[in-house]
């Protein structure tokens, strides 16, 4: 008997536990919470997660930062940029390489991307004709 309520106790701990963790965005299902758009492009996805573990989606860091400014109740949030070259792969913002401008056209003319890794953000700056960045002032800009 005791070792059947340990596992029932166990089993709703785990349950009731959030991973705090970027999910997955479904292309052409999932939409942006702030936009509204349909997201249709993982390279510029992103996702804002609250600290009870609620995942806001939206289908371009613009839309995060502007959502983030605007909604007053958020503290403690994580936020995630989707890595330009991997999708499903998404880059705690404070840890990211950000490129600007150039080529690069995201959904909601935010018009950066996110690299995890400094070497990758190097190899494609000259492809995209783009400048370096930090999170910071791409924040500090919307």
């Amino acid at each position: 008997m005791y070792k059947s309520i340990i596992i029932f106790f166990s089993f709703f701990t785990l349950i009731s536990c959030g991973s705090n963790e970027p999910t997955p965005i479904k292309l052409n299902s999932d939409s942006c919470d702030f936009c509204k758009m349909t997201i249709s492009n993982s390279k510029f996805s992103a996702e804002l997660i609250t600290n009870k573990g609620r995942i806001y989606k939206f289908d371009d860091p613009s839309c995060m930062i502007k959502y983030s400014k605007q909604t007053t109740n958020l503290v403690n949030v994580k936020m995630y940029i989707n890595d330009f070259l991997t999708e499903s792969k998404f880059v705690q913002v404070e840890k990211g390489f950000y490129l600007k401008g150039g080529t690069i056209s995201a959904p909601m003319r935010g018009n950066f991307v996110c690299f995890s890794t400094n070497d990758e953000a190097k190899n494609y700056q000259q492809k995209l004709n783009a400048e370096n960045t930090t999170w910071k002032e791409i924040y500090a800009n919307y």
